[in-house]
């Protein structure tokens, strides 16, 4: 198989009637889309599966705390298409790392800017392209792993409703033993007034392959109303590692979703963590599978809850192969009416044996009237297995809280100096400096709009 890093792709060539875009998603697939035939053909097939899977209800077990009121996807369109200007202030925002390898922005399902940095890549057989680009130039890889994983956590008919509208979003393949120093960066951002966006991310590391992703979600307006439907394909092949981060920042009347699917061969080692900050409802979903005998996986999540925002996050450490590893650490800070719930499996297969796994999930909060629900659990099948799990819930310590005032330190000064430690721990996991400092602004803003 040849593989290449295609270069700036011409505009024009991804352009839309507006009309079509004007739809509401619940018209079904966009016919219009230069789409090869068996692309068409899944599309479809995943329509019929949306229609014929039923809505979620709170009684469901996988729904459960859940806001599914907020799940009418009835007022949502695809994205109008974008004007010069549009496209001026997407890239005028897109601001994340000082250095990075490539970075690609969409706006809607819209690519609006395409950016490698090395040319070394492309001579090494990275893959880096559009979504639609790369079903029809890598068709055998594409067609190999994208959406290979079923859904599993309760939101199989919004994947379904994902790969029945996707239109675009980022491939990337990394060949055998290719390390990629720098981040790759992806920027989503929501652009007009009830408008839906399907995300993908496909990336797939080759054997002893290493790679860093950041991807940004973000609203052009933060007081418009949309709906995000997303979903993460991470393949790690055998001693590959792969570090992920997203950060989560919709505006502040956006129902989202993410689903994240990762597989883990044998020696390979991946990370992930999520940062949430933006949304009035975000439902994200990971399910990590351990595939193959010495694989980890490390899955950490921040949460930073205001007004009355809710989050929701539902887990899977799937122990599939003997001395496999997992660790997840999930952080939230909760102020004001601010929700959150976790429920999260470590399931440890037949023959697994020898698993060393963990899951911890702790909770401040910040003020009497936020919420917090956590659901750990464990499913052991195995023998010789070294499985905890615990989630905790509590306020601000008293005593370090009077250490910082009698400084002469105001009280909401002093609350986001100590939020921020106990956030810390999970951001020092990473053991990435720039990616750190980073996320640590991004935070400190989310209390600086307070």
């Amino acid at each position: 198989m040849t593989v290449a890093l295609i270069g700036k792709i011409d505009m024009s060539s991804v352009t839309h009637a507006t009309d079509v875009r004007s739809k509401a998603i619940l018209s079904g697939p966009v016919e219009s889309r230069d789409f090869p035939d068996w692309f068409r053909e899944q599309q479809a097939a995943a329509w019929k599966k949306f229609e014929s899977i039923p809505s979620p209800v709170r009684k469901d077990q996988a729904w459960r705390f859940s806001n599914v009121d907020l799940l009418d996807l009835t007022p949502y369109k695809f994205t109008p298409e974008l004007s010069d200007d549009d496209r001026a202030n997407v890239q005028k925002y897109s601001r994340g790392l000082a250095q990075f390898a490539g970075r690609m922005i969409f706006a809607g399902d819209q690519l609006v800017e395409r950016d490698v940095v090395s040319e070394d890549l492309k001579k090494r057989g990275v893959i880096f392209q559009p979504l639609e680009r790369a079903m029809v130039e890598h068709t055998e890889l594409f067609q190999k792993y994208f959406m290979s994983t079923e859904a599993s956590l309760g939101s199989a008919k919004f994947a379904a409703l994902h790969q029945a509208l996707v239109s675009n979003g980022t491939f990337l393949f990394v060949p055998r033993g290719v390390e990629i120093e720098l981040p790759v960066e992806i920027f989503h951002w929501l652009r007009g007034d009830k408008v839906a966006v399907f995300p993908h991310l496909l990336l797939v590391a080759d054997e002893l392959a290493k790679i860093t992703v950041i991807e940004h979600f973000s609203s052009c307006d933060r007081r418009a109303p949309g709906f995000a439907c997303g979903v993460n394909d991470l393949i790690a092949g055998p001693g590959a590692k792969i570090t992920y981060v997203c950060i989560q920042d919709w505006g502040n009347h956006v129902v989202g979703l993410q689903m994240n699917s990762t597989t883990v061969d044998h020696d390979a080692a991946t990370m992930s963590l999520n940062l949430n900050l933006g949304s009035r409802y975000s439902r994200f979903e990971s399910l990590s599978r351990l595939v193959g005998e010495g694989a980890r996986s490390d899955l950490l999540a921040i949460a930073v809850a205001t007004n009355e925002q809710e989050f929701d996050a539902r887990t899977l450490q799937d122990h599939i192969s003997p001395r496999t590893a997992s660790d997840l650490l999930f952080k939230n800070a909760l102020d004001d009416k601010a929700r959150c719930s976790f429920g999260g499996l470590i399931r440890v297969e037949p023959h697994a044996h020898f698993t060393d796994a963990y899951q911890k999930v702790r909770n401040l909060l910040l003020s009497d009237d936020s919420e917090a629900n956590s659901m750990p659990g464990l499913e052991i099948l195995a023998d010789n297995v070294r499985c905890t799990h615990g989630a905790t819930s509590g306020q601000i310590n008293e005593d370090e809280m009077f250490y910082l005032r009698s400084r002469g330190i105001p009280i909401k000064a002093a609350q986001r100096l100590l939020v921020s430690g106990f956030l810390n721990e999970v951001i020092q996991r990473l053991d990435q400096p720039a990616i750190a400092g980073h996320l640590n602004q991004l935070i400190d803003r989310k209390f600086a709009d307070k």
